[in-house]
């Protein structure tokens, strides 16, 4: 993806984890961003796309920047960079950029609770924003359900129901998780932290209060998200589909762009979207 040399590029970002469905989205998503150039195409070191030109990776073409596992070198002559790797090289990836100093996103999910701490401690130094969802609409789906649950009563019940395509390697999905949990902080219910078995509470119920998580993994679905808020005699659902890995792309790159303009600190797509809510 070379630049013309007569207009300086607004953003070079680096993309960690390019071959996969995400990392390749975004090399073909940027060429709607002319503010913004990819300057790095990152992969595993065990990736044997290695050395390969990364736009014909994607599919678009040859773009002369080559797969690479150098991040440290790559992001040199980054200004920011974008991770949609593995959860097992979160850890790595986030130490390398906060030596660099540059700014990350992280769209990995299934990330250890075990690398907060590091979480925490980048965050002191560089712009860093997780987001399990980098779709603008699921970011505003999430304000609606804490606001959902917030107004009513606790005679509604809230189940999340996700489906994903049968390779997504977590369940339940990060969006479900940030979704689940919102409602929860509305209601000042414990967190939730996974899926019960089949989607069922068990044979005895649920227990009052719990909110349930149901994951379907099947065929090539890219994403559908919905949350149910179940009362005596009505239901309010809430959903988002995608039809389209482009909008996380998009919303991937629309939301790193903003990023790098932030001081350090950690933020989510909220603080991106800009939708405040009570706590």
């Amino acid at each position: 993806m070379a630049s013309d040399p007569r207009q300086a590029p607004l953003a070079r970002i680096a993309v960690i984890g390019v071959t996969g469905r995400m990392g390749q989205a975004l090399l073909r998503a940027a060429a709607g961003f002319p503010q913004l150039l990819i300057t790095a195409a990152i992969a595993s070191a065990r990736s044997l796309a290695l050395g390969r030109d990364a736009g014909e990776v994607a599919g678009i073409g040859r773009t002369n920047l080559l797969v690479t596992s150098d991040l440290e070198r790559a992001l040199g002559d980054a200004d920011a960079a974008i991770d949609f790797s593995h959860c097992d090289a979160t850890g790595a990836n986030l130490a390398a950029c906060r030596a660099a100093r540059k700014p990350l996103l992280i769209g990995t999910t299934g990330l250890d609770a075990a690398l907060e701490p590091a979480i925490s401690a980048a965050a002191g130094e560089i712009p860093l924003l997780i987001a399990p969802n980098t779709s603008i609409a699921v970011a505003l789906l999430v304000e609606l359900v804490r606001a959902s649950a917030r107004t009513l009563s606790a005679a509604f019940d809230i189940d999340v129901l996700e489906l994903h395509h049968r390779t997504k390697r977590d369940a339940p999905s990060g969006t479900a998780l940030a979704l689940g949990r919102a409602a929860a902080g509305a209601r000042g219910l414990p967190l939730p932290t996974g899926a019960a078995p089949d989607g069922a509470a068990g044979r005895e119920g649920r227990p009052d209060g719990q909110i349930g998580i149901a994951s379907v993994r099947a065929g090539d679905i890219v994403g559908e998200h919905t949350v149910l808020f179940s009362g005596p005699g009505e239901q309010l659902s809430l959903s988002h589909r995608a039809s389209d890995r482009a909008i996380f792309a998009r919303g991937a790159l629309t939301a790193a762009l903003w990023l790098m303009s932030q001081p350090a600190g950690r933020y989510s797509m909220r603080d991106f979207i800009g939708v405040k809510t009570l706590t």
